[in-house]
């Protein structure tokens, strides 16, 4: 965000400074620069904040893989399937995406399966890198969602509302902890070039306080366009254009106290002339040494996208950034899961593994939780189409989410689905018991992180959940 083109605040006196002038033009001096900046991290929304329940997680890498990615043909095998290929029946039931009516047929995973690690955690062929660190992992196969739409699962997932409009997850958690970087936003979102359904409500602020919305980073060209001043702008010249327009605000806003939009421009002026000496360092991977990149698979066509992003999360987390999501998208294989879930699972899985990897070496891994979910999993059948190209539709009663880092039960699978992988049967709680429990691995209290709203007070759960202690370790 440029904030250089605001006019300037000084101009040249015709007369000697009185005492009180001179005083009042320290304020425009570099020697004020860090003060303002002291007293702005004293008053910032995203100071840090203590956790309302000790635990180890204080940041938040959230892995989503847009689509719905495939539990059965993934995490969750079901040798059932293999005696029911190709038999067809009838769907039957309430709750069908519009691609569920007529004939169908069953179909069974093209991938083999193994078990990994001392934990004999169940992976499909294509997890090659994952399946590495099988024991750092902690699968759930119990969770189920409420839409088997796109934009309202994708809703749901990252804000507990499928209707949109709500605060996303790292709105709330950087509402409830703050940021430890007053340089850097608390929330920072990785998404691919085209947005996930449902758009960037996906990650806003909802009815929160602006400050708490998430913060795009471009994935090509300049991560975020206007962060460098125009040419011949020194910072003392920007630092009093804020001055000058802080105080201006300032008298607006003490008029209209009600408008928060105002607060919240003015906090992110100060936030983009701050982070222009953080970002260019702090997403520059060029410094990272090759051995790094070729772990994380930069410089693989098929890995370098999603590397990049796993890379960059690693570096955000350790600069103190709060919460960081990042997006893999087209996991909607109705047709051709070999070839579609085979491609997709080879694009993010070595930078997957690489940044657990990096993390634990770091000594990080204890202190960020990574998750890794879509909106929704998929049928144990398809839709009559023809040849044999097969794939999977939408199925909001069985999915597959796993946690690693972060105080979780590592090397545990919780949770079952029946015997062809359509619903959950063992374990089974709606994703708001999911996100309490999110919450509560990051040292908040659903019941407390609450705000005022529309005459009642609200959370993410929508209206409370119970958390799942079967995860924490």
């Amino acid at each position: 965000m440029n904030t250089s083109f605001f006019p300037c605040a000084g101009s040249q006196a015709l007369h000697a400074p009185t005492r009180r002038e001179f005083v009042y033009g320290l304020g425009t001096s570099l020697g004020s620069v860090a003060l303002t900046s002291l007293m702005a991290a004293e008053t910032s929304p995203l100071a840090p904040k203590a956790q309302q329940v000790p635990t180890k997680a204080k940041n938040c890498i959230f892995l989503m893989m847009e689509g719905g990615p495939s539990h059965i043909d993934c995490f969750d095998p079901k040798p059932m399937l293999e005696q029911l290929h190709l038999k067809e029946f009838t769907r039957e039931g309430k709750q069908k995406s519009a691609m569920e009516s007529g004939k169908r047929y069953y179909v069974k995973s093209p991938f083999k399966f193994a078990q990994h690690g001392q934990s004999g955690a169940w992976m499909s062929e294509p997890w090659q890198h994952l399946s590495g660190v099988a024991d750092e992992l902690c699968f759930f196969r119990g969770c189920q969602v409420d839409s088997v739409n796109h934009p309202t699962a994708m809703y749901q997932m990252n804000c507990g509302n499928r209707f949109g409009g709500d605060p996303a997850i790292g709105s709330w958690v950087t509402y409830g902890l703050g940021s430890v970087n007053q340089d850097l936003p608390g929330f920072i979102v990785l998404p691919e070039i085209s947005y996930p359904q449902g758009g960037s409500a996906n990650w806003g602020n909802g009815y929160l306080p602006a400050q708490f919305q998430g913060t795009p980073l471009r994935p090509k060209g300049s991560p975020i366009l206007d962060l460098r001043p125009p040419q011949g702008i020194a910072p003392e010249h920007q630092r009093a254009n804020l001055n000058l327009l802080a105080q201006l605000n300032q008298k607006h806003a003490e008029e209209h106290p009600w408008h928060d939009e105002l607060k919240a421009r003015m906090n992110n002026y100060e936030l983009a002339f701050r982070m222009q000496t953080q970002v260019p360092e702090t997403l520059d991977l060029s410094k990272e040494d090759e051995k790094t990149k070729a772990m994380y698979g930069i410089g693989n066509d098929a890995t370098d996208a999603f590397g990049r992003k796993c890379l960059l999360a690693r570096k955000l987390v350790e600069k103190g950034v709060r919460f960081v999501q990042l997006y893999a998208g087209t996991w909607d294989s109705h047709d051709y899961i070999e070839r579609a879930h085979g491609n997709l699972i080879r694009q993010v899985d070595q930078p997957i593994a690489a940044l657990i990897k990096d993390l634990k070496q770091r000594g990080l891994l204890d202190d960020t939780l990574l998750v890794w979910c879509g909106e929704f999993g998929r049928t144990p059948d398809n839709g009559v189409r023809g040849g044999t190209a097969y794939g999977r539709d939408h199925n909001s009663k069985a999915m597959t989410v796993w946690f690693a880092g972060g105080g979780v039960k590592a090397g545990h699978t919780i949770g079952s689905t029946d015997d062809r992988g359509m619903e959950a049967v063992e374990e089974v709680h709606h994703v708001r018991d999911l996100h309490v429990t999110l919450l509560r691995l990051l040292g908040l209290d659903d019941n407390k992180l609450t705000f005022y709203h529309a005459g009642r007070f609200k959370q993410l759960s929508q209206f409370g959940g119970q958390v799942i202690d079967k995860l924490i370790g």
